[in-house]
């Protein structure tokens, strides 16, 4: 019989590719006749009239299918009433539903009645599928791209694993039975995880499947002919899932399935339980294994369980600090492949050759690795969602993803052409020049701009794979190659360059004593005895020659360049001795001498803070993960303000479960720690003004209080319920006030103070919470204030939050840890001594409830407002303070010396405190505005613009009060003490006694 003519004109087809075009259209004929008799025998509508049927659309692109895809060519040609299928169903113009590929393949299996029709049912199935996925990946209809192959290909693995997994446990329960169940009742399923880029969603065309089979909890079988214990009865059913996709039958297969991944490969069991792998994991597992996790998802079986089982192991595989070490492991894992690819001379494989698709993987999965303890949004397996991730975290500039992405998706792309081709798994360009031309069809995509012919393509093919090499270089690359690193250190003098080897060999004991001498001499040590005296003992320490090999290996890669870094200072000898310390400190956590060693900017920036500040190098030393921090400079050299604060805390508290409140103090504390840090660094770089610096440690202290609230409120509320209110309403937010007092309360924090803190809540008197456990008021409110000084004390590796001073409360020691704000009130009022009206000037609300904070306010007005008796607060002013220099100012001795105690001996710090205490006591009834503020450099401005204290002498004060607040802050960076010398500020005490003098002591000498 005459068949219709089912094609077109080959119009986009290359002349190269239209005497194959032309043999594959006859041989489609030759299918076509054979398909139409056989119709016409069974008098049914024969194949050829749904091909003619065929839009104008699809019949060009099926000469284009059919052209490039031998795979497609030999479907049809097997199958030639599939295409009407696929044409009615509408799946070559776009996916089909998941759960209509479900539906499909159920009623396809419920036919099969044993293992060989269930295999050929399935095999049918994925093909069919195939068939439509191939087709719309070479002519990319509705703006598909290679993203929609990737996930197409996916989800009908899944579809395939789950379907044959279902139809076994049916098929082999009479026999097998059915697993017993969990200790909680739940029913037990095999766990099937997909790894690799089906874990990820992302597979190629003819990948192969990466799988791990799990079971939650041991036991043995029910209901079957005979009972098998849970490792056997799982493994069975493992053994037939493979063959079910991977057996090769005269329908081909289905899929090629990969097990050694599995905790120890081939020689491993096929299945584990959760305590198995849990173990494995944790005592065995290698890095290449947290690099193949970095994929795993549930695919198949028992999905919730499997989320459960990776829940369990993210630990082994997201690290919570900054885990270097896993660039070491990657760039190890590249030399393999470099070296394979070398042996086997496939440079033109475009996944394991120079810039290929591997390199992407790897660049994302390094900071997936790295980060992803930290960054809990790289905790994806999609690379596609990491790799967009990485700007906004700061990892990768957004042109440097703008870049890989495309790059990516151009190499993915013609993997799949290349796999279309024949269904095969291969990556490694073609070297006939009929499939080369192919594929310069295949690539030239409807949508996208054609590349002509194959020079045309590989010339694309080397600028991306150029691009892509750059970029994995930067961050995978030795530290030691690259060529922005100094391959030798030079003197402070300038005069000569030191090759990074000697410094090799000095650290290694490799030099004699003489030259190790002169070495360090060259390199600008002023003792370089005592110098090569302290590598010597790090060298030889227990602590080092305990090392594991890894970690050995890190510091002996690492203490070159950090030789260099430290000879490049500009106090070597301080330097090395600040920061050997640190290095001592992390030998045990290896990852931070990874850290270091791939991070040389992060090196320098260690060496000019240890330089500058033994504080800040005795902070690193004690909290390691701040390390972490000198890999931002932008951020390190640059505090950031409340507000950015609050939210930076947010969000990192956002990762961590609410009920988790061990992970969400420490994450505080790090938090805390890391934001000091950035205060001080900014303040010996000389980026911030003084009054900056405590402003910004105010903030710090500020948030952190309103988070520790918020955590003690939660914690108490889920125990017990909310507290009534005096209106008898039950507020969800905490009815509760922090106080600050002192250098908090006064805006004037400097680094390592303590908070001086007074509790206030506004409860009902008689009234109790409303949860299961119900407490009275009271003892909820006094509970709620224990639960905040136990958070902010708490000392843990990462130290505490702050220490805690709650003596200014109400009758001090001895009076209730918690308030309510009427007795607060009242106690002021009617009880409170002068000086702690001195210290209510200083007091302000830095924690709590908006509107009870305003009443606050206003009974801070109220009581600092009244007319008083200058002469008798003068008094007690004056009693006050002698009593104060008494014990705690400079000694007869260190008077003798000349030394001066900046804080506590008269015309210090604590004497301008105090004038402006009793300015605001004595004079706030007639000058309101004295009390708006509760810091005392806006105190002295107020007494000036009032006309309360002369100009001159308000700016003599000030200049007084700042240069005594910056030298304590200088002091706290360098661990030196209060007590300075006397001649270098005679001035400003002859400023500050003058004033006392005037105002408090005008018959005496204080």
């Amino acid at each position: 019989m005459a068949l219709p003519d089912c094609f077109l004109p080959t119009t986009d087809i290359p002349d190269t590719l239209h005497e194959a075009l032309r043999k594959v259209e006859q041989r489609l004929r030759e299918a076509l006749a054979q398909a139409d008799n056989l119709a016409e025998r069974q008098q049914a509508e024969p194949p050829s009239d749904a091909w003619q049927a065929l839009s104008k659309t699809h019949r060009e692109q099926l000469a284009r299918v059919v052209t490039v895809s031998e795979f497609a060519a030999e479907t049809l040609m097997r199958h030639p009433h599939w295409l009407a299928i696929l044409d009615e169903d509408g799946e070559l113009d776009s996916p089909p539903d998941v759960e209509a590929m479900r539906q499909m393949l159920c009623d396809a299996l419920d036919r099969a009645e044993d293992e060989a029709q269930m295999h050929a049912a399935l095999r049918r199935f994925r093909r069919a599928r195939m068939l439509g996925i191939v087709w719309r990946d070479l002519t990319r209809p509705n703006g598909l791209t290679m993203w929609h192959t990737a996930a197409s290909v996916s989800r009908l693995a899944e579809v395939c694993l789950d379907g044959a997994l279902g139809w076994l446990e049916a098929h082999f329960a009479p026999r097998w039975g059915r697993p017993s169940p969990r200790a909680d009742g739940s029913e037990q399923r095999l766990i099937v995880l997909g790894m690799g880029k089906l874990g990820a969603g992302e597979l190629n065309l003819s990948s192969d499947i990466d799988l791990i089979f799990a079971f939650p909890e041991k036991g043995t079988t029910q209901g079957g002919k005979r009972e098998y214990d849970h490792q056997e009865y799982f493994t069975r059913l493992g053994q037939k899932l493979i063959a079910a996709l991977d057996a090769v039958t005269a329908d081909g297969f289905a899929f090629r399935v990969d097990m050694r991944l599995r905790p120890l490969g081939d020689g491993g069991p096929l299945v584990g339980s959760f305590n198995m792998l849990a173990s494995y994991y944790q005592d065995q597992g290698r890095e290449w294994e947290r690099y193949a996790m970095l994929k795993a998802r549930p695919v198949a079986g028992d999905l919730e369980a499997g989320a459960e089982l990776l829940a369990s192991l993210r630990p082994f595989v997201y690290r919570k600090y900054l885990d270097f070490g896993a660039i070491e492991s990657l760039r190890e894992m590249k030399a393999l492949i470099n070296r394979e690819v070398r042996r086997k001379g496939i440079a033109d494989n475009i996944k394991l050759g120079p810039g290929g698709i591997r390199e992407v993987e790897f660049v994302v999965q390094a900071f997936q690795l790295i980060r992803g303890g930290r960054d809990t949004e790289l905790q994806v397996t999609s690379l596609k969602m990491a790799l967009e991730r990485l700007p906004a975290l700061d990892l990768l500039p957004q042109h440097v993803v703008d870049e890989l992405e495309p790059g990516y998706v151009f190499l993915r792309d013609l993997e799949h052409a290349l796999q279309a081709m024949e269904d095969r798994q291969t990556q490694t360009l073609p070297e006939d020049d009929l499939d080369r031309e192919r594929l310069a069809l295949a690539m030239s995509r409807p949508g996208h701009q054609g590349y002509g012919d194959w020079p045309a393509l590989m010339a694309v093919l080397d600028e991306v794979r150029e691009r892509i090499r750059q970029h994995f270089d930067a961050v995978i690359a030795d530290p030691e190659e690259t060529s922005d690193v100094p391959e030798t250190s030079q003197e402070a003098t300038g005069d000569d360059e030191i090759p990074l080897d000697e410094w090799r060999a000095l650290w290694r004991g490799e030099l004699t004593e003489g030259e190790d001498r002169e070495l360090l001499e060259s390199a600008g040590f002023n003792d370089p005895d005592v110098a090569a005296r302290r590598l010597h003992t790090l060298r030889h320490s227990r602590s080092v020659q305990s090392m594991q090999r890894i970690g050995f290996e890190r510091l002996d890669a690492l203490m070159p360049l950090l030789l260099t870094a430290v000879a490049e200072s500009e106090a070597p000898d301080t330097v090395l001795e600040r920061v050997l310390p640190l290095i001592e400190g992390v030998l045990r956590r290896t990852a931070y001498l990874a850290l270091l060693r791939e991070n040389p900017e992060a090196l320098g920036h260690l060496m000019t803070l240890c330089a500058a500040s033994p504080w800040i190098a005795d902070q690193i030393a004690r909290h390691p993960i701040l390390l972490d921090e000198l890999l931002t400079p932008a951020t390190l050299y640059t505090p950031a303000d409340k507000a950015r604060l609050a939210d930076e805390l947010r969000q990192a508290l956002a990762r961590i479960p609410e009920e988790d409140e061990e992970a969400q103090l420490e994450a505080l504390r790090i938090f805390k720690h890391a934001q000091v840090l950035h205060v001080a660094a900014s303040d010996i770089a000389g980026a911030r003004a003084l009054m900056k610096v405590s402003d910004y440690l105010t903030y710090i202290a500020e948030v952190v209080l309103e988070q520790v609230l918020t955590m003690a409120w939660r914690h108490l509320t889920r125990k017990h319920g909310l507290p009534m209110a005096k209106d008898g309403s039950r507020p969800t937010e905490p009815n509760f006030l922090i106080v600050g007092y002192g250098k908090l309360g006064g805006i004037e924090l400097g680094y390592g103070s303590d908070l001086d803190l007074v509790f206030l809540h506004e409860g009902a008197p008689q009234g109790s919470t409303d949860g299961k456990r119900a407490i009275d008021n009271a003892v909820f409110f006094t509970r709620l204030g224990q639960r905040i000084i136990h958070l902010l004390t708490a000392v843990t590796p990462s130290g505490a939050l702050y220490e805690v001073d709650m003596r200014l409360r109400p009758s001090g020691n001895s009076g209730l840890l918690v308030a309510s704000l009427d007795a607060f009130a009242d106690y002021q009022r009617r009880e409170a001594w002068t000086w702690e009206h001195q210290a209510l000037v200083r007091a302000r609300v830095v924690a709590g409830n908006r509107s009870l904070g305003e009443r606050f306010a206003e009974i801070r007005r109220e009581v600092l407002g009244r007319e008083r008796d200058t002469e008798a607060l003068r008094s007690e002013v004056v009693k006050m303070r002698h009593k104060m220099r008494t014990h705690l100012g400079s000694s007869q001795s260190d008077r003798e010396e000349g030394l001066f105690d900046l804080k506590q001996d008269d015309g210090g710090m604590v004497d301008i405190e105090f004038l402006c205490q009793y300015a605001v006591l004595a004079m706030s009834a007639e000058t309101p505005a004295l009390m708006d503020y509760s810091d005392n450099m806006r105190i002295l401005e107020t007494l000036e613009s009032s006309g309360r204290l002369p100009s001159d002498d308000a700016g003599r004060l000030r200049d007084a009060y700042l240069t005594y607040r910056h030298v304590s802050h200088r002091n706290a960076l360098a661990k030196g003490n209060a007590r300075v010398r006397d001649n270098d500020y005679h001035e400003h005490r002859e400023v500050v006694r003058t004033l006392w003098q005037r105002w408090l002591e005008p018959d005496g000498v204080s």
